[in-house]
């Protein structure tokens, strides 16, 4: 199993819980793409990505992991030719093998002393992929290096200690002990992270690191997406008691029967506190394909910033109602379109690419800002 984080009593029972993503951050964590998922794609992609990081920083810190400090220089350069203010970014620096923030790194816990705990999933390269090992170390740094407390959870697979493997697109939350995912990903996909493991096992797990005391599973994702059904790709909260869910109405669309199931179970459920879902239907843009392969566009892979919610936005005539959807729904906030149409040949676009850092007391990174 490797060396392990420091383990003390767990999450929960400290009083600690996953915050919702519209809760005050530290900061946000993303990784600079190097790597091979944008196949002729790269020198937009990392476009992209300054452009996420001037949005971002106008209302929190950006800690962008780079590959060395070396890489700094080269990096700053570019995010000062996009407008970027660089003092509010701090660079992390450790090999990667992708660029998925989202799934890699750890996911920040608070208690009500205001104290920042890491829980470290294993990540296995969503199942499927053999070049994970970067990834998951970086996770680990970043665990260590971030929080006075942090875990790596395991469980008691087929009379064997495991640590347990979930990425975080395949989690979303309320902060009130309301938790979304999917069958499909946590226990029924042919890429199945945890072999042997049981619902009633997931669900203790993710009580016992993220304060999750109801879950509730929708089936599958949508068509294109390769981590087998994250729940970031079509279902989302959006507020307490409020989650968004992506529909179409075109019969013919990939996507068409697994969203209206989706969308009847959410209309059935009711959260931890015991209250009926406010169900509010997205948008899906018409389908995209790069050299022939169905990509996961979709408007629901938004991500909530400090003062802003950045949503993808893909050149169709239902960006402009995507849009206006989250300008209601967060009327205190910007609601800012960023470009997806390269990012998403990655298989990714907004949500995937990010990782928020709730308000906690925290130990410190050794980072440093950029130069100026």
């Amino acid at each position: 199993m490797g060396e392990c984080l420091k383990q003390v009593e767990l999450p929960r029972g400290l009083g600690y819980r996953m915050p919702a993503e519209w809760e005050p951050h530290a900061a946000t964590w993303l990784t600079w793409p190097y790597s091979k998922d944008w196949p002729g794609k790269l020198p937009a992609v990392r476009w992209v990505f300054c452009e996420i990081v001037r949005q971002l920083s106008r209302g929190e810190r950006v800690r962008l992991i780079v590959k060395s400090a070396a890489a700094v220089r080269g990096v700053s350069k570019q995010l000062r030719e996009a407008d970027v203010d660089v003092s509010r970014v701090d660079f992390f620096h450790h090999q990667t093998d992708r660029t998925w923030a989202r799934d890699n790194l750890p996911l920040f816990v608070t208690n009500e002393g205001g104290q920042l705990g890491a829980v470290k999933w294993r990540f296995n390269g969503w199942g499927r992929y053999p070049d994970y090992k970067l990834d998951d170390q970086a996770g680990l740094a970043v665990a260590r290096s971030s929080a006075p407390q942090h875990w790596q959870p395991t469980a008691t697979i087929a009379g064997k200690a495991k640590r347990l493997v979930l990425e975080g697109g395949s989690v979303d939350v309320d902060g009130l002990g309301t938790l979304l995912t999917t069958r499909r990903c946590l226990l029924g996909s042919p890429f199945t992270r945890n072999p042997g493991i049981t619902q009633a096992q997931v669900e203790q797990a993710l009580s016992d690191y993220l304060g999750a005391s109801h879950v509730i599973w929708l089936e599958d994702g949508i068509a294109g997406d390769d981590t087998s059904g994250h729940i970031d790709d079509f279902a989302r909260f959006v507020g307490p008691g409020r989650v968004v869910v992506s529909s179409t109405d075109d019969k013919r669309h990939a996507d068409y029967e697994p969203l209206r199931a989706a969308r009847r179970v959410l209309a059935q459920a009711r959260d931890a506190r015991g209250k009926k879902l406010d169900v509010v239907g997205l948008p899906m843009p018409e389908a995209v394909h790069y050299q022939r392969e169905r990509l996961p566009a979709s408007y629901a892979n938004f991500y909530i910033g400090n003062e802003c919610v950045l949503v993808p936005t893909f050149n169709d005539p239902a960006d402009r109602l995507a849009l206006n959807i989250f300008a209601e729904l967060f009327p205190d906030r910007r609601v800012v379109g960023i470009h997806a149409l390269d990012l998403v040949v990655g298989l990714g676009t907004l949500h995937c690419s990010t990782q928020q850092e709730p308000l906690g007391a925290r130990a410190g990174v050794e980072i440093g800002c950029a130069p100026r």
